[in-house]
């Protein structure tokens, strides 16, 4: 078997079986790169190895492995991923199985059989992507793949010749176009069951967003995650940055290293929640979590309707489902700005939130006291403790020297004392948390509050985008004749994070932070079309439920449909499409083809003038025609390279000339004239 000159040589001069194995590796190489932050890290790089063997192997035309090679390598992979996910089964481990039996398939890729093989396993592999992500980004990725794969499947079908590449690109192209009508069919009218994919687990650990736990001090370092977490549009005016508090888990149980909700079985009833003024409404669009959790801003009394999702309030005013959100929510939202929650009075219920763990955080504690002595001398007539020992400790924040940082280091067991008197750093959990533990210490009753604050709007579409990013957390104290009231230790040490749009911003990639470095405009501007686009992906194609399924049908006259009636409707629809395409396809045959009018043209010319042409005349015979006639028929020289090239122009995919020029260089040739001086009614000239 011949070798190749050069290792590396252009890809139009490689022998057609290496060019075709190299771009069906480019394209494997594609999917497995789609699944490769999903994939344990030597799974990735063993079947990039492989596929790049392969290349190597077809690059310098050598034999392919043995078969006990193959064998062995398929052991290998059995069991390594046997030894990682302890089994065989499931989606992680069946996922990794057969991205590497897609590379290794390509080791055995001889006959037209192997390639038939790999390119149906890589169309199972691509459609195992969305158990990761459905986003527009992948989406866009996946069918960037599924034009590779249906490319190299085409062009396994030109057996003959070497048909350029973008050949079977331009038809795999139209294949999908031709499809879409079908898809799009399939995608309204197919009725819609349950969630097909789930969501994988997604552990947060050491990244913003909401936990229904908090273990302070455990991490050394925050990354802030820019994911989107809900987007919000509001009716009317939007209220103020600072009012846009959303409501999540509630944290009272503290064993001193973590804080967990409150074990109360108390009803919503408990939290008398007590509303004034005029509501805020909106609609909120949730993004999948895999919690119980409806974020609504503070305070919403009634409970969005979410089909499938009934919600409760619970007594902390927390809005729970009864399963977790493992798909897109959009719900309306009815907010009081101005509220009340909670008993007015004190009783032996608040205990709870007045309990400290014993042993811990000794020197918070002696502050406490010593705060405590300080304010009940200082305590005017009237004036209500709570209120004084809560400003005191606002004002510590405030002027003792105290950071907002997402690296605050690790902390240690008595992580309140570490803030509050060595390192005077922390991000919100920390000093919500800190603050929290001086608090009860002082005798006031107080838990933490986890959720969002704040978010920024896209201009393009009007839209409040809240990311993980913008996850928070605050403290809620009681005061007589109060209840429950919000305190944000936070914005005493920061006010920037509460009161305007200077935030900690996670660090840009590489590409976002060169068009940063090129036009921060443009990179914000863009940015802000992407969410948008982004946001109508979701709207239109992931959140297309059974119910916004229903009204369509509604919209279009069919009330109370059921799945029979639709799979009735969907059979009509796809017979009416299978008629258009077959009445488009007889007129495509019955239709008169452009080239073959050119050269009937040319025939007819000729025969006009005394040549003898065959019915069937090819461009070719025509010009070989006019040579026969020796050096008598040079001044036609021209008119048989224009015969050529339209022969060329049909038959040679290379070709790039157009037929409209052919057919305007027609009309400027030299042609023989006729011999007749009126030419027959029903042969028209090619002018």
């Amino acid at each position: 078997m011949l070798k190749l000159a050069r290792p590396l040589a252009p890809l139009a001069q490689l022998p057609r079986e290496t060019r075709d194995t190299l771009f069906l590796l480019a394209v494997v190489a594609w999917v497995l790169l789609l699944q490769a932050p999903y994939l344990p890290g030597w799974s990735s790089a063993l079947g990039l190895a492989l596929l790049l063997a392969r290349g190597w192997l077809a690059l310098r035309q050598r034999a392919l492995p043995h078969p006990g090679w193959r064998s062995a390598l398929l052991l290998l992979i059995v069991v390594a991923t046997w030894l990682h996910y302890h089994t065989l089964l499931g989606q992680q481990a069946g996922v990794t199985l057969i991205v590497l039996l897609l590379a290794l398939k390509t080791l055995e890729l001889r006959a037209q059989r192997d390639a038939l093989v790999v390119f149906f396993l890589g169309f199972f592999t691509l459609l195992s992507q969305f158990f990761h992500s459905q986003s527009l980004l992948t989406a866009l990725a996946m069918l960037l793949a599924l034009w590779g794969l249906l490319t190299a499947l085409v062009n396994a079908q030109l057996p003959v010749g070497r048909p350029p590449l973008a050949l079977a690109a331009r038809i795999a192209g139209q294949m999908m176009l031709l499809g879409a009508p079908l898809m799009l069919l399939l995608f309204l009218f197919f009725p819609r069951l349950g969630p097909l994919w789930s969501l994988p687990a997604d552990a947060l650990g050491g990244r913003s967003g909401l936990s229904e736990r908090m273990q302070v001090g455990q991490i050394a370092r925050l990354a802030l995650d820019d994911r989107i977490a809900l987007r919000v549009r509001f009716e009317g005016r939007p209220p103020a940055q600072q009012e846009l508090y959303f409501r999540g888990p509630v944290l009272s149980q503290f064993d001193g290293i973590e804080w967990r909700p409150s074990r109360s079985t108390a009803d919503a009833q408990a939290a008398e929640l007590r509303v004034e003024g005029e509501p805020l409404r909106y609609q909120v669009t949730q993004e999948p979590s895999g919690m119980p959790w409806l974020l609504l801003l503070e305070a919403s009394p009634e409970a969005p309707l979410i089909p499938g999702y009934p919600a409760r309030m619970s007594s902390d005013l927390q809005w729970l489902t009864q399963r977790p959100v493992t798909e897109l929510l959009r719900y309306q939202g009815q907010s009081y700005p101005r509220f009340r929650h909670g008993p007015e009075t004190a009783s032996p219920a608040l205990d709870e939130w007045l309990a400290l763990p014993p042993g811990y955080n000794p020197r918070t504690l002696a502050l406490a006291a010593l705060w405590r002595q300080e304010v009940e001398q200082r305590l005017q007539p009237g004036q209500e403790p709570g209120i004084r020992k809560v400003e005191r400790v606002l004002a510590q924040l405030r002027q003792g020297g105290y950071r907002y940082t997402l690296e605050p280091g690790l902390f240690g067991r008595d992580s309140a004392d570490e803030f509050w008197f060595d390192r005077r750093a922390g991000f919100c959990e920390h000093i919500a948390a800190s603050s929290v533990i001086l608090l009860r210490a002082l005798g006031v009753p107080a838990r933490v509050v986890t959720g969002y604050q704040g978010g920024e709007r896209n201009p393009v579409d009007g839209l409040w985008s809240v990311r993980q990013s913008d996850a928070h957390a605050w403290a809620e104290v009681w005061l007589p004749k109060r209840g429950w009231t919000r305190v944000d230790p936070t914005a005493a040490v920061q006010p920037d994070r509460i009161d305007a749009f200077e935030r900690l911003r996670p660090a840009p990639g590489l590409l976002a932070d060169a068009m940063i470095q090129v036009s921060p405009s443009l990179a914000l501007q863009l940015s802000r079309v992407w969410e948008a686009l982004d946001y109508r992906w979701k709207q239109w194609v992931l959140d297309y439920s059974q119910q916004q399924q229903f009204d369509l049908l509604r919209q279009l006259g069919l009330d109370g449909a059921d799945p029979s009636q639709l799979l009735r409707l969907l059979s009509w629809l796809l017979a009416a499409l299978c008629l258009t395409v077959a009445a488009w396809a007889l007129w495509r045959l019955r239709s008169r083809d452009p080239w073959l009018e050119l050269l009937q043209r040319a025939r007819h010319r000729l025969q006009q003038a005394g040549y003898q042409v065959a019915a069937q005349a090819t461009p070719r015979q025509l010009a070989q025609l006019l040579a026969a006639n020796g050096p008598a028929e040079r001044r036609f020289e021209p008119l048989q390279a224009w015969l050529l090239e339209l022969e060329r122009q049909r038959y040679d995919p290379a070709s790039q000339r157009p037929l409209a020029e052919l057919r305007r260089q027609a009309r400027a040739l030299d042609w023989p004239q006729p011999q007749r001086a009126v030419p027959r009614p029903d042969s028209p000239d090619l002018t």
